[in-house]
């Protein structure tokens, strides 16, 4: 299988090679040339395997280039039950009124991102000691990415990171789990701004393409295909869990801020799996709501992006967004890179007739929620079913029951555990959610970030002294 960008002006390239990518040199994100179609035999035939399993044989359509018995060796050495906590890896619940939540958050970092991340940290050490290369990875987080990244990472051969963080807007837990981390390979920078700043300093950085060359620079975040692809698996393995045969449909809630999560469902639907609807659940921080409801894009600056109890989500300019467009237009590669010479340019763009064409072959709705939502919901949850969610789960508790057809089944994708949102489940909830064990005391341990202005510069610049010394 061959790769291709988004924007049209990239050769055709394997996998292993996008892998290290980041954007590609036009400035697009890579997709395959086309989605394997998968058969009803295949989807028999994976119904009964393990997750690790079924990864393998996902992953392995999309991974050409890397021989299987190396493949296999990375994805079972991924997901065990010792990083996961069960041999389920993403076990179901089903709520009191029949909603199915996709629990994805049992991983090291107690987040849904741990799922693609720990795959992403061994497939790029098995790459980069197959090309004799190091890479340096350049990032942005809103809260979960940059932590299960850096857990990954840590101690990889090969391997540096230098994290971007919106200063002060992760919760408390977040800002620990990333910064109290001493790896001499891991570097925090909390970025004075929103997480769109940070998003931004990114991809200037991986558009110089001389310091992107120079420095070896790669990426972990969403745009990076392997973490989409990782994220696929979960959506076949949910399916399967949610239902009882290969006939049955289901309908996957996504909370979505970055539309990385909910990209991957897509990727899934156009494969074949039976997915009747992608329900889309953004916080008040809702452009992706208003594309879907209207067909309009209209990307906000920092100014107009809120800062919300579910931080995950607070982004006004979604990176993977990109990766649906190119199949809404039909895999225009120029229309692509005409529209997003317009969101560069501080504009949006209305496809609300091809959306409206699309309906069917796509299967996309929205609905969002605000503050008042997420804790009525929290407290709904815990009232009937004893169960307690973070504020991103109901986020898309609150969208799925709101849009639920009457006889469909809405698998809700859990996005993270409570414990990273505790001021807003205290609220909630007049107590503390539920921490695992290993975690007390996190928020006391020392802390090592540097704090710079929305500057590409600046963090260039800390990246050429740190890998100098």
């Amino acid at each position: 299988m061959k790769y291709i960008s988004t924007r049209g002006g990239m050769q055709p390239q394997s996998f292993s090679d996008i892998l290290l990518m980041g954007l590609a040199p036009d400035g697009g994100l890579a997709l395959p040339e086309s989605y394997p179609q998968i058969s009803r035999s295949q989807l028999d035939a994976w119904r009964g395997l393990s997750y690790a399993e079924l990864a393998f044989e996902i992953i392995r359509l999309f991974a050409t280039d890397i021989p299987e018995a190396d493949l296999k060796d990375i994805v079972s050495r991924t997901y065990t039950a010792a990083v996961f906590g069960s041999e389920a890896i993403t076990p179901v619940k089903r709520l009191s009124d029949g909603l199915v939540i996709l629990e994805l958050s049992n991983g090291p970092t107690l987040a849904f991102k741990d799922m693609a991340m720990q795959l992403l940290g061994n497939l790029f050490e098995y790459v980069l000691g197959k090309k004799g290369q190091s890479l340096n990875i350049l990032g942005a987080t809103s809260g979960d990415t940059g932590s299960a990244a850096e857990y990954a990472m840590r101690g990889k051969q090969g391997i540096s990171v230098f994290m971007l963080s919106p200063d002060g807007l992760m919760s408390p837990f977040q800002r620990a789990q990333m910064f109290s981390l001493q790896d001499a390979n891991i570097h925090n920078i909390a970025i004075k701004g929103m997480f769109d700043d940070c998003q931004d300093i990114v991809k200037a950085v991986q558009n110089d393409h001389a310091f992107k060359a120079k420095y070896q620079i790669g990426t972990v975040n969403s745009i990076n295909w392997a973490r989409v692809v990782a994220q696929v698996v979960y959506y076949f393995k949910g399916y399967f869990n949610a239902t009882s045969s290969n006939d049955e449909q289901v309908s996957f809630c996504v909370p979505s801020g970055n539309f990385g999560n909910v990209c991957a469902g897509h990727i899934a639907r156009q494969m074949g799996l039976p997915v009747q609807r992608l329900i889309v659940a953004t916080n008040e921080n809702d452009v992706l709501d208003e594309f879907f409801r209207t067909g309009a894009y209209r990307p906000r600056g920092t100014a107009n992006t809120y800062v919300t109890s579910s931080p995950s989500m607070d982004i006004s300019k979604a990176s993977n967004f990109e990766r649906f467009v190119f199949d809404l237009v039909g895999r225009d590669g120029a229309a692509v890179k005409a529209l997003w010479a317009d969101v560069d340019a501080g504009k949006g763009f209305d496809l609300s007739a091809k959306l409206a064409e699309a309906a069917d072959k796509f299967g996309f709705v929205s609905g969002k929620s605000s503050h008042a939502d997420r804790l009525a919901t929290i407290r709904a949850v815990d009232a009937t079913d004893g169960v307690v969610v973070d504020t991103h789960t109901a986020d898309g508790i609150k969208v799925a029951r709101e849009l639920r057809l009457p006889g469909e089944t809405v698998v809700c994708l859990e996005t993270a555990l409570p414990a990273k949102f505790a001021d807003t489940i205290r609220e909630a909830l007049d107590r503390d959610p539920p921490r695992p064990a290993g975690f007390d005391g996190l928020e006391d341990l020392p802390q090592k970030v540097v704090v710079f202005d929305a500057d590409a510069a600046k963090v260039k610049a800390f990246v050429e002294q740190t890998l100098a010394q």
